[in-house]
Order: C-alpha cells, then structure tokens, then sequence
C-alpha cells in the first residue's frame, strides 16, 4: 500500500480534483506519507483522507495539504514560512521542499518530538520547530511571506497578521467547529490592509491555546 503505484493513484485523484500546481504535486509524490503515521495506519497513508495521530489530531487529507500549498504558492514565490500547528511533520515536509525556510510550532511536544525525527529521517534541515503556543505566532523570526494554520480559529488571530510581511498570505480556516471555512488573506503592500478571499468549506481541528507536555 505504500507503493509507487498506490503514490501514483492519489496524485492522480488530486489533480481530478483540481490541483494543478506541478511542483506541489510532484512533492507529494515523492514524500512518503507513511512515514508520518504509526505503523498500524501506515497501510492507509495514500487514501485521501484525514487520519488521527493521538492527542485528538489528525494528519490532514492530501488534498487540503495540497489545496492549502497551491494557495499559498499562488501569489508568487514565499521565502519564509510559518507553519501554526506542527502535528506530525506532513504538512511542514511538503512546504521545505517548496520554499527556502519553514518555522513550525507545536503546542503538543510529544507530536512535536516525533516530526523532528522524521524531518531528520528524510534529511529536511531548512525547518526550524518549536514547541509553543501557535495561537500567538512566533514573533521572534517575523515577518513570514506566508502563514500556514492548521488547526481552526474561531476568529483570524490578529497577532498572525501582524506578522506577515508585505504582500504576505495567510491560508487559514476559521470557524466554529462544523462551520469553517479554508481562507486565502493577503496583506497589501506594507499598509495594514488585506485582501480576504473565500476558498471552500473545510474541516479541521480547533485552535487552542497554551502548550501540552
């Protein structure tokens, strides 16, 4: 099930779906996404589907991963990204393989302890990780070209957009549990006004505050 044939088939679902960016799916179909899930659910890995990863998270469905890479790419080329929500390291693999340095926070460490192994494991050295409190950002290396949150917010964190940079994206979605919506923000130039756009329905995890040990 972790077949180059079985890779195959999902990357050629994401594009029937509508990914169209070719070096977000040829990341996809070189990163092993077995290697992100315990052995159990390994075997499930090249499903399109969300799938849990203990803690009440989940690795998200290889489309949203795909879908939320694509937006971010799609307004040009991002230098410097910030990653709210480290889970087990997917999402933060496929960015490193797209752009220059990615920073990752995770308010779980022992989620955050396996992804470093495993960025280890597929020699990723451009991701710097840290286990805080995603809900506020990681000021100390902003401003970001872009923001990538995956876990939900009831409302967009003002903290995250005071740390993109001009012409910075934030791919965000936010809502109530059951109720959320994936969006495409922009800041605009270096002034304090951004361009919100709405992508589709989604379905993630909540934001939460404060750090787990």
């Amino acid at each position: 099930m972790t077949s180059q044939r079985t890779r195959e088939r999902l990357i050629q679902r994401l594009q029937e779906q509508g990914i169209r960016d070719h070096r977000v799916l040829d990341v996809m179909r070189v990163t092993p996404r077995h290697i992100f899930l315990d052995e159990a659910l390994s075997h499930r890995a090249y499903e399109d589907t969300a799938l849990p990863i203990g803690y009440s998270q989940t690795i998200s469905q290889p489309y949203v991963v795909a879908l939320m890479t694509e937006l971010l790419l799609s307004r040009g080329p991002r230098d410097r990204v910030l990653e709210i929500g480290t889970g087990c390291g997917y999402q933060a693999a496929i960015l490193a393989q797209l752009v220059d340095k990615v920073y990752t926070v995770e308010r779980i460490k022992p989620l955050l302890l396996k992804a470093r192994e495993r960025f280890r494991r597929l020699g990723l050295r451009n991701i710097i990780s840290a286990h805080n409190d995603g809900a506020i950002g990681w000021a100390q290396y902003a401003p970001y070209d872009g923001i990538i949150t995956t876990a939900a917010p009831a409302r967009v964190p003002e903290e995250l957009l005071a740390q993109l940079a001009p012409d910075g994206v934030l791919v965000i979605p936010v809502g109530p549990e059951g109720d959320q919506e994936l969006r495409l923000i922009q800041r605009q130039g270096d002034s304090a006004d951004f361009d919100e756009q709405v992508i589709t329905r989604v379905r993630f995890v909540p934001l939460l505050s404060g750090i787990q040990r």
